[in-house]
Order: structure tokens, then sequence, then C-alpha cells
């Protein structure tokens, strides 16, 4: 009788509870389990793809037969230095800088209005409005700015009718930003790029202001500060790691957006044309790839500065 009992097959549910309590006991050996699988994952797709990106570079291509030659020099970085490719990095800089000052300009007070007086279904309307563009296409969003900004868009029509044709004439005519119309230029450019990551700025800010104690603003007042000094000396500082991480979002993505200048703006190329057209139409892998390597040591310079900054110390 005892030896038939004892053959009895452990029943499921006991196996599992065991299993379950083992871990329990075994706190490190449960957070092992957790962390290796997404571990593993990001590095060896994200971080061994960088590393297969940063060798790429340090090779070179055949001038003659076109094939890549894999041995270690510095000939590709070398290349990033010539004119055209300076100003390919410049732009692209420079317009990544632009749209993220212009975001957090605009950002802000939207931010700030969520933040402090928005309540309940207003509130959940604020978050409804800032989320809906991002459920759309990106690219439905694109050629629909881009049917916007042509020379018989709603823009133009709308500009003609307030009066602003001319001021937006004048800027078309400027050689460094203009063109034929709005969908051929910088300046469309600038607008759709703000357009598709401006939410990525007001959130981050608004979660920063919404960490702003209350008292805070109030101890200010009632020390005698004016509602610009409260704001510069109280909310705008405690709000600045929002809008650090929402800086990270704009200018980051800005810098490797490689479809919105294809579809709008002028044919000169940014960072992230370039390495399309580098590793796809011409076949320059290394030089696409040291292309590519420039947005992530920009980003890496960026963070270093936030940090000693002390931009993250809220987080």
């Amino acid at each position: 009788m005892t030896a038939g009992v004892l053959d009895l097959p452990i029943p499921r549910e006991s196996l599992s509870r065991r299993f379950s309590d083992a871990l329990f006991r075994r706190q490190g050996l449960l957070l092992t389990l957790l962390l290796v699988p997404p571990l593993l994952w990001l590095g060896i797709v994200y971080v061994g793809s960088l590393i297969a990106l940063l060798l790429q570079s340090f090779f070179s291509i055949d001038e003659f037969s076109g094939t890549i030659v894999r041995e270690f020099t510095l000939k590709t970085y070398a290349e990033l230095l010539q004119p055209a490719n300076l100003d390919v990095i410049l732009r692209t800089v420079v317009m990544a800088a632009a749209v993220t000052l212009a975001s957090a300009i605009l950002a802000f007070p939207v931010a700030y209005y969520a933040a402090r007086y928005a309540y309940g279904r207003m509130k959940a309307a604020f978050y409804l409005a800032i989320m809906m563009p991002l459920w759309s296409s990106y690219l439905v969003k694109v050629y629909a700015w881009k049917l916007l900004l042509a020379k018989e868009g709603a823009v133009a029509w709308a500009a003609d009718r307030i009066g602003a044709m001319p001021m937006i004439d004048g800027l078309l005519s400027a050689p460094l930003i203009g063109g034929p119309s709005l969908s051929v230029s910088y300046i469309g450019q600038f607008l759709v790029f703000i357009y598709l990551w401006l939410p990525f700025m007001i959130l981050p800010i608004q979660a920063a202001l919404e960490r702003v104690p209350g008292s805070l603003v109030e101890a200010s007042a009632d020390l005698g500060a004016s509602p610009n000094q409260t704001f510069c000396t109280v909310v705008l500082p405690l709000a600045m790691p929002g809008v650090a991480a929402g800086s990270i979002f704009t200018f980051s993505l800005t810098l490797g957006d490689y479809i919105l200048p294809q579809i709008i703006g002028p044919s000169t190329l940014l960072l992230g044309q370039a390495v399309y057209v580098l590793q796809g139409t011409a076949g320059n892998i290394p030089l696409a790839a040291a292309f590519a390597v420039v947005p992530i040591m920009v980003m890496a310079v960026y963070l270093l500065a936030a940090k000693r900054l002390g931009a993250f110390d809220a987080f």
C-alpha cells in the first residue's frame, strides 16, 4: 500500500508550487532568470549590431573594384572631413537643434497648462489630443503635410487669405532655407519635424511639472517673489529634467530620420539620407557606417553635457 502511494506521479500543481517556493527562497536566482533573456536580446541584437557597425566603419572601399577592403584604416573617417560630408553633418545637427529648441518653446506652455490647470475630463482630453497623432501612420502624416505645404495647398491658401503670403515668399527666397514652395524647403521640413516630434517633448515636460510641489510655488509667492521670478527660479529649474528628456527624443529622432527629408525638403541630404544612399545606391557600406556613428557620438556628447549640468538629478 505504501509503495503504491509512493509510485503515484506528483501533481503538476505541486511541482509548480515547489518551483515557485524555490525561486522565492533564492531571490538572486529569480532575478537572474528575469534579467538574462532581455539582456541576451539587448546584447546580441542591439549591442552586437552596433559593434558590427563600428567595425564596418574602419574598413574602406577599393576605388577601382568597388569592393570592401577589410583592413583596419581611418581612411573612411577622414572622408567625413571632406567639405561635402561636413556640410551634411552640420546641416543635420543644426536642423535637429532648431527642431528641439522650437519644440521646447511650443511644448512648455501646453505642458504647464496641463500640469497646473487641467483636471478630470480636461486632462483626459489633453492626453487624448497629444497622443492621437501618434496613432496614425508616419507616412500618412508626412504625405498629408506635403500636400498641405504645396503651392496649391491649404497653408498657402490660408496665408494668402490673411495676407501673410508676402512674408512666406520672402522666407522662401532666402538662399539657405528657401525653395520653390514650402514642401521643398527647409522651412517646410522644419515645420513637419516639429509636428511629428512635439508630443515627445510635451509629455516629459508635463510629467516633470506634475512633480513640482505646489507648496514651493506658494512659498515663493509668500516670500514676495513675482510670478516671473517664481517661474524662473522655482518652476523652470525643476522642469529642466523633463525638457532634457524631451530634447533627447526630438534631437535624436531628427538626427536619424531619413524618410521625411526624402519626401519634404530640398534635394540636399541629411545624415539619415546619406546613410541610406551610401549603403543602398552607392554600396559604400564603410562610409555609411561612419556616417551612422556620427549621431551616436553627437548624442553621447549631449548626454554627457546634460548629466554634468545636473539635468537628470531629479530622475
